[in-house]
């Protein structure tokens, strides 16, 4: 499933807020947004844009970026929507009236991302990428959770089933994978050709031509360590964490269980168990809670949590994989600084 950065959307409840007399509490799906009060109604379509969207540089988005009083202000490159506190009240997103963002007509569900022109915010690569060798590998799926809030629906397909939950580590997402005898060392959206680079110096401290080798395995994870996302981990050295194992033979993902049976049969570290249980009973909310903590051995506020069934299985909602994540609200405060 694509994540849908704008779309439209539908006010399920407005709640006041202690102390404040402009401004409200606006509900969509599983998010909260604080909005200027008397703006929307309940039941009311608007016009949606998630955490980390960077909305267009157009006069009706201008406002988000532009000083009091001041015009034609372009938007900064690093300028995204993020997570607020505003009175107290944590605020998940920007909520807009159709007519303000310039629609007229609009289905609710609709994803309205690229007739916005909005983009999703991407953080500085780290240093030491490396360059261009190939497209990403067709036979692997991409890393990419969806956030527990935008699709709150995939709760009652995991519900009562046992389910684990993992530490969603902060760092960059790769790929490694053997293709006709040769390993790929893959970032977010292509293979990195060999050299002095982060992806090959963790492919080579972990032997991973070896670990692959003859398999039909590909090996993803997240590469955590000095110079990359401020090494909120406090690692010493890159390293890379395991979180996926997929058989490109058969399309299939392996168990939590088998992931971790691999890692220790080649010295490799698959991602820390956050919590599991036998019978699946979150909320949203819940689940945002449990998300919190901090990485060991640092006062660090971790990223968050994966949740998936013990055994694969197949969302209806997300088109693919039951897997999501949510990510903790304090680390997310903690990010703007």
């Amino acid at each position: 499933m694509q994540r849908a950065l704008a779309s439209i959307t539908r006010i399920t409840e407005l709640t006041p807020i202690a102390g404040a007399d402009r401004i409200e509490l606006a509900r969509v799906a599983g998010w909260q947004c604080v909005v200027k009060k008397g703006e929307f109604r309940p039941g009311e379509l608007a016009v949606y844009l998630e955490i980390d969207a960077v909305p267009p540089d157009r006069e009706a988005f201008s406002w988000l970026w532009q000083p009091k009083g001041q015009t034609g202000v372009p938007r900064p490159d690093s300028f995204r929507i993020r997570t607020l506190r505003l009175r107290g009240t944590l605020s998940q997103g920007l909520l807009m009236p159709l007519a303000q963002a310039g629609l007229t007509h609009a289905l609710e569900g609709a994803d309205v991302t690229e007739q916005l022109g909005v983009i999703k915010y991407e953080p500085p690569a780290p240093s030491g990428m490396g360059d261009w060798r190939a497209a990403f590998p067709s036979l692997v799926p991409k890393t990419d959770e969806m956030r527990v809030q935008a699709v709150p629906q995939v709760l009652e397909e995991l519900r009562g089933k046992p389910f684990v939950a993992t530490v969603k580590m902060d760092g960059t997402s790769s790929t490694f994978v053997m293709i006709d005898g040769g390993l790929h060392a893959c970032g977010r959206n292509h293979s990195i050709a060999e050299g002095e680079n982060l992806y090959w110096h963790v492919a080579r401290k972990h032997r991973l031509a070896d670990v692959l080798g003859g398999s039909s395995l590909a090996l993803q994870g997240e590469i955590v360590g000095p110079g990359v996302q401020k090494n909120p981990a406090g690692l010493k050295d890159k390293s890379l964490f395991v979180f996926n194992l997929y058989d490109t033979r058969t399309g299939e993902h392996l168990s939590d269980g088998e992931l971790r049976k691999f890692c220790q049969q080649h010295g490799l570290m698959p991602v820390p168990l956050a919590f599991e249980g036998a019978r699946f009973d979150e909320t949203v909310d819940s689940l945002l809670q449990k998300a919190e903590g901090t990485y060991e051995n640092t006062g660090n506020q971790r990223e968050g949590i994966v949740i998936r069934p013990v055994q694969p299985m197949r969302s209806d909602v997300l088109g693919g994989r039951l897997s999501f994540k949510a990510i903790s609200n304090r680390y997310l405060l903690d990010e703007r600084d």
